[in-house]
């Protein structure tokens, strides 16, 4: 039996069991089952192949990350240089910054890592912009 028809058969199951006091325990044993067999179903998913996607590799500091995302031009480097003593490239035009640029901010005795990413466009894992 496929991890899919044995996941469609618990969602039966629960869907089929009147819910109450006495099958409480039950309900949730099921619940369980199906939180690990979709966990099982994502997990081998990613297993499998497929292209492998350039990523961001940035050395956690600190007591938190704080990624700042967003369309580009829209001030997220100008807040980073605001916020810490880091220098993100800030420029007129679009896709001024490239890579992940880190920065620490202490705020209230914990160190807050905040990360300056490129701006985010429909079509650029295609290529698009830069």
């Amino acid at each position: 039996m496929s991890t899919m028809q044995r996941i469609k058969d618990i969602e039966d199951e629960i869907d089929r069991t009147q819910k109450n006091k006495r099958t409480m325990a039950h309900l949730c044993g099921l619940k369980a089952r199906l939180a690990q067999l979709k966990r099982e179903l994502v997990a081998s998913e990613s297993k499998k192949g497929g292209p492998k996607m350039d990523g961001f590799d940035v050395q956690k500091t600190g007591d938190a990350s704080i990624g700042f995302i967003g369309f580009p031009s829209v001030g997220k480097s100008t807040l980073l240089n605001t916020l810490t003593s880091s220098h993100s490239e800030v420029a007129a035009y679009e896709f001024t910054t490239l890579t992940c640029v880190p920065g620490v901010v202490k705020y209230r005795g914990a160190k807050l890592q905040m990360l300056d990413l490129p701006g985010i466009i429909e079509g650029a894992k295609d290529g698009k912009g830069r």
